[in-house]
Parts: structure tokens; sequence; C-alpha cells
């Protein structure tokens, strides 16, 4: 059972007002305090575990880094990152980044880890999701108010 803190933001994060005003304020917090602390502090990450994103972008292909909750796992040594956009229509542009580009940087707890990223797709994705779900419920929240397929990767690192 999750602490009284946590249950009141899974509560929270779960709502609308939430994912109309957190993809605005988040990740500019997370930026600029990870950019003041030289990697050391991801301010989303106190709650979920964090990493900095930085790939390339799909058409641009400028470095586009970006700060995203992820899911450690832990006994593969791969990180599952969820396209859920606070539960709004369209699938971030990260996802698209990814998809375009599969070959990115972490930045995992103060560490550049080069990673390439992979789509889940069928049982393996149906897998991560429950995961996922057991992981950060909200997540299920933002599945029920949408009519897109929330998009899974899993990163893997690279040599």
């Amino acid at each position: 059972m999750a602490p009284p803190g946590v249950r009141l933001v899974q509560k929270v994060s779960s709502t609308r007002a939430f994912a109309r005003l957190a993809p605005h304020v988040i990740p500019a917090m997370d930026r600029a305090v990870h950019r003041l602390t030289r990697g050391k502090v991801l301010l989303s990450a106190q709650m979920l575990p964090g990493v900095i994103l930085t790939a390339r972008g799909a058409r641009s292909g400028l470095e586009r880094r970006t700060p995203l909750a992820c899911m450690p796992e832990e006994a593969t040594g791969t990180w599952l990152l969820v396209g859920s956009n606070f539960g709004r229509p369209g699938h971030p542009a990260w996802t698209a980044n990814l998809l375009a580009r599969p070959e990115a940087v972490i930045n995992w707890r103060g560490t550049d880890i080069p990673v390439t990223a992979r789509l889940l797709k069928s049982a393996e994705r149906d897998a991560a999701w429950a995961a996922a779900l057991a992981f950060w419920p909200p997540y299920a929240a933002y599945q029920a108010r949408i009519d897109r397929e929330i998009r899974l990767f899993r990163l893997e690192r690279r040599p």
C-alpha cells in the first residue's frame, strides 16, 4: 500500500485539471532544477523515478531533452517509458521521436546512458502495461479518457 502522500498525488494526477496544467509546469521545472543541480536532482523523481531523455527530433533531427517518469526494470537493467501525455488525446512528441530514431541517451541518477528504445507490442506490451499500472495506478485513468492506445517503450543500454 502506498503512503498517504503518494496516494494523494496519485489521486490529483488522475484529474483532467492536472492533465491540462502538468505538461506546461512539470517539465519546465524539471529541466531547470536538473540543469541547476548539474544532473543531480529531478524534482518529479521525488514521487516517481525519472530520466531526462535526449532524443533527436523525428523531423528536425535536433536534440530534444525531455524529463520523463520512468519505471526502472532492475532485473533486466532496462527502463519502461509510458507515453501517457497525462491522459491527453495526442501522443507525446517524444514518442514520435523514438519511433523515428530509436537511439537516444537518458540521464539516470546523474549519469548519461546510451539506449535504444523499442516500442512494445502484443503480449510483451500487455505484460509491461500490467506492471506499469501496478507501479503507478493513475495510468489507468489516463487510458480510460482517451481513444488512442498509450505507447510503451523499453529502453535497453547500448554498448
